[in-house]
């Protein structure tokens, strides 16, 4: 892949461009391999998870700089000025073909960009999601309920610029901090859940609910995970960090009972959505959805567990309950091979007997690797 931008210096998000793809891939597999060989000795790897190397990502988050009528969108650079990517060439092409009509409306609102160093102004970001069917998610991040009075008033003209967009937001964030929003959310479009279609199951995606950035690798993810469950055939599976239920939905025919456990109360609703719907279609087993913490334990006594945490791993409590839980199998999709091998020296009785690197981010170092564990013989003794 070649980028305008980062040839000229005015992006380096993308560590690894200009490196040919096979040799990222490689590079990524060797890395995985070693940070896991303490605890992997004798584990089989499939082949990787590949990805297009580019225009892949299903999501944008454009922050928006310039000033009030011309507005840029894209990054801040090292002086917090706004430097424009909307020919950025990571993104799904009926994700870009948004921005321009985003950005028009943005500078006919005449809305003042956030100026961070400064600590002033209106508007900090435009997030964009884009569905496989082609429809849109659109966000505005503002500091004030002006803001959100503005981006109310101009919809009928967002919706005209932009018929796919099937969901619009305001989020309101007013103060300066290093996070990308704020409490409130306020839903200004009839629909609140934008339909992401992979296969046989649809997942229904809110404003804030996590989903993976490319819809592709996704796919290829989930329909692993659903491979092992069906090879070791468990009665019950319980989903921890089951998020909007990627998971748990892919795995419904392969179980009688799944549970799905996720902090978020906004992707357990958009989750027990899709599964009435899932339902309806399929009569698929049951499947049900409970918000709580899934560090704190196991629930239901699963025969098979799927662990998908954030960077920082499942953690030692976790770690514990699962070392001592009923489960013979347990599903680890993991963002962050270092807090992987931390979690699996943690349980010396679940051995990964397959793996996989899954690239979800071609272009950067960034890696994640599925893993199925299995309970050893000795342990089980």
């Amino acid at each position: 892949m070649q980028c305008d931008y980062f040839d000229a210096g005015r992006c380096r998000s993308c560590t690894l461009m200009g490196t040919p793809y096979g040799e990222q891939l490689a590079d990524k597999e060797r890395h995985v391999r070693d940070v896991l060989a303490p605890h992997a000795s004798g584990t089989r790897w499939l082949a990787p998870v590949t990805s297009p190397p580019s225009h892949f990502r299903n999501k944008a988050k454009l922050v928006v700089g310039g000033r009030a009528g011309r507005p840029t969108l894209g990054i801040l650079d090292e002086r917090g000025r706004g430097v424009d990517l909307r020919r950025c060439g990571l993104y799904e092409p009926g994700l870009s073909a948004t921005f321009d009509p985003l950005h028009r409306l943005v500078a006919d609102l005449g809305i003042e960009p956030y100026d961070v160093p400064a600590r002033r102004g209106e508007l900090k970001y435009v997030l964009v999601t884009h569905s496989p069917d082609g429809e849109h998610l659109v966000r505005f991040v503002v500091r004030s309920d002006a803001g959100l009075a503005a981006v109310r008033g101009a919809l009928p003209r967002l919706r005209a610029a932009l018929p796919s967009a099937r969901v619009v937001t305001v989020n309101l964030h007013p103060e300066h901090k290093a996070v990308l929003e704020g409490e409130t959310e306020v839903v200004l479009t009839d629909e609140s859940l934008l339909p992401m279609r992979l296969g046989e199951v649809t997942l229904n995606v809110g404003p804030r609910a996590f989903f993976q950035t490319n819809t592709a690798v996704a796919r290829e993810l989930y329909g692993q995970a659903r491979r092992w469950t069906d090879a070791v055939e468990p009665a019950s599976v319980t989903d921890l960090y089951c998020g909007v239920g990627g998971f748990a939905l892919h795995l419904a025919a392969s179980a009688r009972r799944v549970t799905g456990v996720e902090t978020s109360e906004e992707a357990v609703a958009a989750a027990r959505v899709s599964a009435a719907e899932q339902a309806a279609r399929t009569g698929d087993p049951e499947v049900t959805f409970t918000a709580g913490d899934a560090t704190t334990g196991v629930p239901g006594d699963p025969e098979l567990v799927v662990v998908n945490p954030p960077r920082r791993g499942i953690g030692p409590d976790l770690a514990a309950r699962l070392e001592t839980s009923a489960a013979a199998h347990v599903v680890y999709s993991s963002c962050n091979v270092d807090t992987l091998a931390r979690d699996l020296a943690a349980m010396p009785s679940l051995r990964p007997v397959e793996g996989r690197v899954v690239d979800m981010f071609p272009q950067t170092r960034h890696v994640e690797v599925a893993v199925l564990l299995r309970r050893t013989a000795s342990a089980a003794g």
